[in-house]
């Protein structure tokens, strides 16, 4: 039987780049104290012998497995899904992987259950996606020999400032776009907001109250929703019955719905009702008419997820602050229509 080729292994390497070992430990490894030209001659010779780097080797020496554990909620939100795919790229950038445990029903048992599973897989380091009320009580009897940090909502209040946290300023988010509903000269703005019992739905509800209230304007009674389109379709009739000439809803699919909603009611928009949505959607700018939105840079928010959790891997103290969100202007907006 003929005996296949042994696979190229780091001795290998050296010999084609004509390099010491250690050398090539420090290309593979990342290391900056490697010279440019010496570091393009080792890729070279990687690629050519196709070396594949034997992660459990590696993770015995260096004692990092260079991979985060990520635990998150199984769910198609928009939001949750884009954090997540925003810390993935912000890991493969600085050479991690990611092993990420979806939950179907986020409680203390089943948090348990993923954490202790991540932490005998070797992850260096554990981000928890916590939307949402559950997640929070799950987090707040956590307990992990890694160090631990959230991703989207702002939870360091919530679990007694015991685990940083990466978060988008939601608050700041609903503040641009009342503040500006009301530049364009409504006289109030309002709000369909998403489920009471996630984070972010009450941080966005309290910058729109907030905004209001410090311009002396008043502050209709909010109308509940739960992300989906069918809320904002739902709400329309409320909205409309309450005068409304201006409205924020809770995120873009109820945005959708309530512009479908509006449509049918034969009102214009944004002759009759200016809509704001909130996520940017990857639809918003197609929508009829484009859909005023604000925007959460989700790359951004993994690559500052990943600095805070690398910062307490180093032992550091981590920067917590909050990526800004920003106004995207389209169609949906306009003045008041005239009385």
């Amino acid at each position: 039987m003929h005996e296949s080729a042994r696979p190229p292994v780091m001795a290998d390497v050296a010999a084609r780049a004509g390099v010491s070992l250690q050398t090539v430990s420090r290309v593979v490894n990342g290391h900056h104290a490697v010279r440019s030209d010496t570091r393009e001659r080792v890729e070279a010779a990687i690629a050519d012998l196709g070396y594949r780097v034997n992660t459990a080797a590696r993770a015995l020496v260096t004692r990092s497995s260079r991979t985060v554990g990520v635990v998150g909620v199984s769910t198609a939100e928009f939001g949750p899904t884009s954090a997540l795919h925003g810390l993935e790229a912000a890991a493969r950038a600085a050479g991690y992987a990611t092993s990420v445990v979806l939950l179907p029903d986020v409680d203390r048992a089943a948090v348990r259950a993923a954490v202790d599973n991540l932490r005998d897989l070797g992850v260096d380091g554990l981000v928890v996606i916590a939307p949402d009320d559950a997640a929070v009580a799950a987090l707040e009897a956590l307990e992990a020999s890694v160090p631990v940090v959230t991703l989207e909502a702002p939870l360091d209040a919530a679990v007694g400032g015991a685990l940083p946290s990466a978060s988008v300023d939601q608050e700041r988010g609903a503040r641009l776009a009342v503040r500006h509903l009301l530049d364009l000269g409504h006289e109030t703005v309002h709000h369909l907001t998403g489920p009471s019992d996630w984070l972010e739905a009450r941080s966005r509800e309290a910058g729109w109250r907030a905004e209001l209230e410090e311009s002396g304007a008043r502050v209709p009674e909010p109308v509940p929703g739960d992300w989906s389109a069918s809320s904002g379709h739902r709400a329309a009739q409320q909205l409309v019955d309450d005068g409304a000439t201006a409205v924020l809803t809770g995120n873009d699919q109820a945005a959708i719905g309530l512009l479908g909603a509006l449509w049918q009611r034969g009102l214009a928009v944004p002759g009759d009702v200016s809509v704001v949505g909130f996520d940017d959607v990857p639809e918003a700018p197609y929508l009829v008419p484009p859909l005023t939105t604000v925007r959460q840079d989700f790359d951004a928010l993994g690559r500052r997820c990943l600095d805070v959790l690398l910062a307490r891997l180093r032992g550091e103290e981590p920067d917590v602050q909050r990526v800004e969100p920003s106004l995207v202007v389209r169609l949906s907006t306009g003045p008041p229509p005239r009385r």
